[in-house]
């Protein structure tokens, strides 16, 4: 019913989402701007979180989107924290979680709390936050997680997560941070479809945010002649996304898809994506590799990611 080029209003057409209450991270720019946009248009009582609040806010006024604000800083641990701590103490649960926030292509960087910046924003910032809050979510809830293609550049290294011993590449590390995004999604869904929650992958498509602010000019020109060559091999022509195409299949997944079918998935384009081999990868305009959604793979993520946060969930 709905594809690549699905909007999210024409995936939310006719739906009335008042009296559900949703929470998105990184509401300050593209996806997340768009994602609360239209949920809220629908009916929804959205609550987004950011760290930079000023920035949010504009934004979101911009967009035509009236909506609460917490402050949260995914790339420190005392932020996340924090913020978990005033929506627990605040005490009213929520229907969805989506993990829009997120960093792309980092120089060598490390977080607040010593990790390398992309494994420790995209992943491990969300991975102690959803787990923080996951008491507010209702049962029969959703919870959606950006994950992204990048996750075929690289599987999780749980042996050196931080790149202490290995050789740092940007899209490397994001390819692990966004394989980190997907087994999550499996495993969580795992522990907590007993009461009804389900959790999500989601690609978005290719679309040109400031998610892509730390690359050249040249390296997003090699990304897009990659893409091209890759939809070229399938017998079509490559475009970015909208953003509210992009937008699309996490809303999508959040509310229109049954639990039972997108529940541990990946999706892209509205729909639950295929697994690809390592002989097809090349070719392959879209799919999930057979890595990100090993629920081996996923168990021993979540162990280590407890053991790098502190924390035991």
């Amino acid at each position: 019913m709905f594809g690549e080029t699905s909007t999210t209003e024409d995936v939310l057409a006719g739906i009335d989402l008042a009296g559900k209450r949703v929470l998105i991270t990184g509401v300050s720019a593209g996806l997340g701007v768009e994602t609360a946009r239209a949920l809220s248009s629908h009916g929804a009582e959205v609550t987004g979180a950011a760290r930079d609040l000023d920035k949010a806010r504009a934004a979101l006024k911009e967009a035509g989107a009236d909506i609460d604000l917490v402050e949260l800083d995914l790339a420190s641990l005392a932020s996340v924290r924090e913020a978990s701590d005033q929506l627990l103490a605040d005490g009213r649960k929520f229907d969805i979680v989506i993990a829009n926030a997120g960093v792309m292509a980092t120089p060598p960087m490390k977080t607040a709390d010593g990790f390398e910046m992309q494994f420790g924003t995209n992943h491990l910032g969300h991975f102690a936050f959803i787990n923080r809050i996951e008491p507010l979510i209702k049962d029969g809830g959703r919870v959606v997680m950006l994950a992204s293609s990048g996750h075929r550049f690289s599987d999780v290294n749980l042996e050196d997560p931080n790149f202490e011993t290995t050789d740092y590449t940007p899209f490397g590390a994001y390819g692990r941070s966004k394989t980190a995004n997907v087994l999550f999604a499996v495993e969580f869904d795992r522990r907590h479809k007993w009461r009804g929650v389900r959790a999500a992958a989601v690609h978005p498509g290719g679309i040109q945010t400031e998610l892509s602010r730390y690359m050249t000019a040249e390296a997003l020109d090699e990304i897009r002649k990659r893409m091209e060559a890759r939809q070229g091999a399938n017998g079509q022509p490559f475009r970015f996304k909208t953003v509210p195409q992009g937008a699309a299949t996490s809303v999508w997944a959040a509310v229109v898809a049954d639990g039972d079918e997108v529940g541990g998935r990946y999706c892209e384009d509205c729909h639950v994506a295929t697994r690809v081999t390592d002989e097809e990868f090349d070719a392959a305009s879209g799919g999930v590799r057979p890595y990100a959604l090993d629920p081996d793979n996923a168990a021993a993520l979540w162990a280590k990611s407890e053991e790098m946060v502190g924390e035991t969930f």
